[in-house]
């Protein structure tokens, strides 16, 4: 009889990939070859299991995996969708393959790039995306003609957008070169950014996210990442007010 996912269950190879034994590709092969037990007994391959059984490898025991809170720093590509659903193509869960579930806080479009926050936290998505809480998130954009200060007043006062029905909110704008400026948001609108440069008659060029909240990309080659730091995780209690994360 096959056992149903839970919380308290977890695939046998990503048990062993969580407790640092081995990649889950290799676990499957040490699960085939009959060198992994569960309470005893000879392990299959696709098995789950509770995570407070008794696993051996070779007759060593595995440590017991202890979940932890993950918050991941990414530099998104372009092309790569930020998703937690699978079945999308290039989503961002398999890109990373990570190994253990995550999933990313807010969305950065298909074809823009920078930073994304990943996490197993799940009270974190609400407490950093709503715009009711404030939070600034931060771009570099490039659009196809020089900026004019028109556009940069009109940026930052906020752009009312047909289609949404709504303007935005006020924004902290400045001009960087003839066709790039910087801006600062604290709500995030669907492809928000780029609505707001076609109200004003400008297309976006490139659209790279460079900061959210204390987060910076600063460091973190394209298509890599890096976990949160200590410092990095109290300034985000603080922010958020999260007594469990």
């Amino acid at each position: 009889m096959l056992m149903e996912m839970t919380e308290k269950t977890m695939r046998l190879n990503k048990y062993l990939s969580a407790a640092g034994v081995c990649s889950r590709r290799e676990a499957d092969r040490l699960i085939e070859a009959g060198r992994v037990s569960v309470d005893g007994q000879t392990a299959s391959v696709g098995m789950v299991i509770e995570t407070d059984c008794h696993v051996s490898v070779d007759g060593q025991p595995v440590s017991g995996v202890v979940k932890k809170d993950i918050l991941l720093l990414v530099n998104k590509p372009m092309g790569i969708v930020c998703t937690a659903e699978r079945q999308e193509k290039h989503n961002i869960i398999d890109f990373l393959d990570y190994p253990e579930r995550i999933y990313p806080i807010g969305r950065l479009d298909k074809d823009s790039h920078g930073l994304i926050l990943m996490t197993n936290v799940g009270s974190l998505h609400n407490e950093i995306t709503r715009a009711a809480n404030g939070h600034e998130k931060e771009y570099i954009v490039t659009v196809d003609k020089r900026i004019e200060a028109d556009f940069v007043q009109k940026m930052a006062a906020g752009v009312y957008l047909p289609e949404l029905g709504c303007k935005t909110m006020p924004a902290k704008v400045q001009k960087l070169s003839e066709k790039t400026f910087s801006i600062v948001l604290k709500e995030g609108k669907n492809r928000q950014i780029r609505r707001m440069c076609r109200a004003l008659s400008y297309r976006t060029r490139d659209l790279k996210r460079i900061r959210i909240m204390h987060f910076r990309i600063d460091g973190i080659a394209e298509g890599q990442y890096r976990p949160a730091t200590e410092a990095e995780w109290t300034m985000l209690k603080q922010a958020v007010k999260l007594k469990n994360v």
